[in-house]
């Protein structure tokens, strides 16, 4: 039986597969609920139906037979855009897996950003933000959508802002009584170690 084992699932995930296809290989067109639609004008024959959010979705970009030599990126924040459909050469970003590094035609998958420095290299300039958590999702189409909650250039952070801070938090630590003060002084040393980190390396 266990022998057997290895082969029983390499046969099914070689059928799994086979049968499923990637969200980026399935087309992304605005589609309409017949069967909504009809049930509204039944019940409320005067109002237009309200749209749907798959009304408003627009034909996902094809996945190129090539890969192409730029990576398309889009950073965005709650506040703010960063970037937006920016061509650039490669992104690393801070995965909770490790730093991760995206090249064009890197396969589609999802990471969860921790604290520390995402980079966007464009030829020889480099951008580089600290980001405090967030997500990224990578594309089979060499388009990458990263989101973040908070980021900052790096070059907007002062050192001695963030080794007073850690200084603080690592203090707190020691005095702490409940649990509950503990938690947050070693959340707060977690983020400025990242922070200490992301200015020095």
């Amino acid at each position: 039986m266990y022998r057997a084992a290895p082969r029983l699932l390499a046969q099914a995930a070689s059928a799994a597969t086979r049968t499923r296809r990637f969200s980026t290989d399935l087309p992304a067109a605005a589609t309409v609920d017949e069967k909504f639609v009809e049930t509204w004008k039944k019940v409320i024959p005067n109002i237009e139906p309200p749209k749907t959010p798959s009304a408003f979705m627009q034909p996902r970009p094809p996945t190129p037979s090539s890969i192409p030599s730029k990576l398309t990126v889009n950073f965005v924040l709650p506040y703010a855009s960063e970037l937006s459909n920016k061509e650039v050469d490669m992104v690393i970003i801070p995965a909770t897996s490790g730093q991760m590094g995206v090249l064009p035609g890197h396969m589609a998958s999802i990471a969860e950003l921790k604290p520390g420095l995402l980079s966007v290299h464009e030829g020889n300039s480099v951008s580089k933000y600290f980001v405090s958590s967030g997500f990224a999702f990578i594309h089979a189409n060499s388009v990458t959508d990263i989101i973040a909650v908070e980021a900052v250039p790096i070059d907007r952070i002062d050192p001695s802002l963030v080794q007073q801070g850690l200084a603080e938090f690592n203090q707190k630590l020691n005095t702490a009584s409940t649990d509950l003060e503990k938690a947050e002084a070693q959340i707060g040393i977690t983020l400025h170690t990242a922070l200490n980190l992301a200015l020095t390396g």
